[in-house]
């Protein structure tokens, strides 16, 4: 069944949607066209399936490109004897040249063959799956059984949302829309309905219950306030998922993991948590959160921890996962460390008790051991102190040793979430501009002698030069003159110029570098400063 005249005709009033339907063959790439036109001629039906097809419409670049086909799994591996088949699912990977840019060397979908050219070396593949039916679901996971179909139609009908069962591809001499379903009238007026009865699609797989408020995250846009232009989940979807939230406990962590993540990556994390939150999901992924519901603050704060965590992620300028469940999770010890009430109520040790907290989330969520000690570093010290009068240079190097320097920027990151989140105007304040520069200042240290590509060992070992105060003002010198002339910083040239000043009476030419390092300094610090608008 095509997309039907009738509301063909209803979209061009507007024109948009049925131009944008009739030019979808022209964003299809090239390997995908091909491995559909190829079983087609071979005697069978195929067309790209789901998100690509949903993606396409949206005028969003798919991640994946998916084709469903009423040929068997051995029918597909003839037609493609580049091939492989490992699932009982009847999913094919046919392997086609690298075409996705986005790709990249850690993505699931890439082979190397080390006895190829690395030019042809790297493979996308492209899932070939055949028409097929499922059993019932016993534990809201996995169907007892899948059956293979020649309908398009019962294939179509066993997917979860309907903006997903969308499928385009050949029928006799056209390109065409199959919307069996009326996904693209759904994601024309954006809304997010079950295929179906939601009740039978969340049993089937309860993960979906979570994929419904990720998709809503990813899809709405943030800035549109009125929310009946905005997407939405459609009420009966809505009521189904509370009703059905208990499901979500029999979902792997792991795969509640990787739906959490790209909701927090998401256009609107703080929208989607609270989304968790009250669709009665989030107590299946991070009760802790909800325990700051409700929980005031103090005379600092003019919300409660819940609703700060949550303007702290909106505001967050970080992109990076790791960051951001930081930004989230950096107050989640406070309900646990409050002690009295009103506005001088405190809540000691609060970022080293949520670092804790936040350490045992993420190892129950799975997630990598990179992103637990990151994330647990970065709620341990967000409430680093500086005052510009009274912060030295050895406390900045200290709170550099402690995060690392790779770090500083994303610990900035979470403060200023975290200052956003309060409620003040600014997220970068003059002290924080400050403690930029000082961390600019002492982590340069360009103007030093561990900019030379010689060290005194070199002296020592190379020109019979003994240790002492000798060397130091042999490097003080070489210093100056590399300075002036930055080509001169190799290790011949440096130990050739030694060789030349080794018997020369150092102390002039050593106050002569002090004067050029002094100044060089001078002229470099200015410029850091300048660079983080500070006096």
């Amino acid at each position: 069944m095509s997309y039907s005249a009738c509301m063909l005709a209803k979209r061009r009033k507007t024109g948009t949607l049925l131009i944008h339907i009739i030019s979808m063959i022209n964003k299809i790439p090239q390997p995908v066209v091909d491995i559909i036109e190829t079983l087609q001629k071979a005697g069978f039906e195929a067309f790209i399936v789901g998100g690509c097809v949903r993606d396409i419409l949206l005028k969003r670049i798919p991640k994946d490109w998916d084709i469903t086909t009423s040929a068997v799994p051995e029918e597909i591996m003839r037609i493609f004897p580049d091939s492989f088949y490992e699932n009982e699912f009847g999913t094919v990977g046919v392997k086609v040249p690298r075409f996705m840019e986005t790709t990249d060397s850690t993505h699931e979908n890439l082979l190397r063959n080390p006895k190829e050219k690395d030019s042809e070396a790297i493979r996308d593949i492209i899932e070939v799956t055949t028409y097929r039916t499922e059993g019932k679901y016993e534990d809201n996971r996995h169907p007892s059984d899948v059956h293979f179909t020649l309908s398009l139609k019962e294939d179509l009908a066993r997917r979860d949302f309907t903006m997903n069962a969308l499928a385009y591809g050949p029928r006799g001499d056209e390109w065409k829309l199959i919307d069996i379903f009326s996904g693209a009238d759904d994601i024309e007026k954006k809304i997010i309905r079950t295929v179906g009865s939601p009740a039978e699609r969340f049993s089937e797989d309860a993960l979906r219950l979570m994929r419904a408020v990720r998709f809503w995250s990813e899809l709405r846009n943030p800035a549109k306030l009125d929310t009946s232009k905005n997407w939405q989940i459609e009420k009966e979807t809505d009521e189904a998922i509370q009703k059905l939230s208990e499901n979500l406990a029999s979902i792997s962590q792991e795969r509640i993991r990787d739906e959490l993540s790209k909701i927090i990556l998401s256009n609107s994390p703080s929208e989607g948590v609270q989304m968790l939150h009250d669709t009665h999901l989030l107590r299946f992924i991070i009760p802790e959160l909800e325990l700051g519901i409700g929980v005031s603050q103090n005379l600092h704060h003019i919300y409660t921890v819940w609703e700060h965590n949550l303007r702290a992620l909106a505001t967050c300028p970080s992109k990076k996962l790791d960051v951001r469940l930081a930004v989230l999770l950096h107050d989640v010890g406070k309900p646990a460390t409050k002690r009295g009430n009103g506005l001088h109520s405190t809540f000691y040790n609060h970022d080293h008790v949520g670092a804790r907290i936040t350490e045992k989330i993420l190892t129950r969520l799975h997630f990598s051991k990179a992103i637990i000690k990151k994330a647990t570093m970065l709620v341990d010290n967000h409430l680093f102190y500086y005052n510009v009068d009274e912060v030295t240079e050895a406390s900045v190097r200290r709170l550099i040793k402690r995060v690392g320097l790779e770090n500083m920027d994303d610990l900035m990151a979470v403060r200023i979430g975290d200052r956003l989140g309060s409620g003040v105007p600014k997220g970068k304040p003059y002290k924080l501009r400050h403690l930029e520069y000082m961390i600019d200042k002492v982590s340069k240290d360009a103007i030093s002698v561990k900019m030379l590509a010689i060290k005194g060992t070199d002296l020592i070992s190379v020109l019979h030069i003994p240790a002492g105060p000798q060397i130091g003002a042999l490097l003080d010198v070489l210093l100056a003159e590399t300075i002036e002339n930055p080509l001169l910083n190799t290790k011949d040239t440096l130990l050739a110029r030694a060789e030349i000043l080794k018997d020369s009476p150092l102390e002039t030419l050593r106050e002569l570098a002090k004067e050029k390092i002094d100044e060089k300094r001078k002229e470099e610090n200015n410029q850091i400063k300048k660079k983080h608008w500070v006096e």
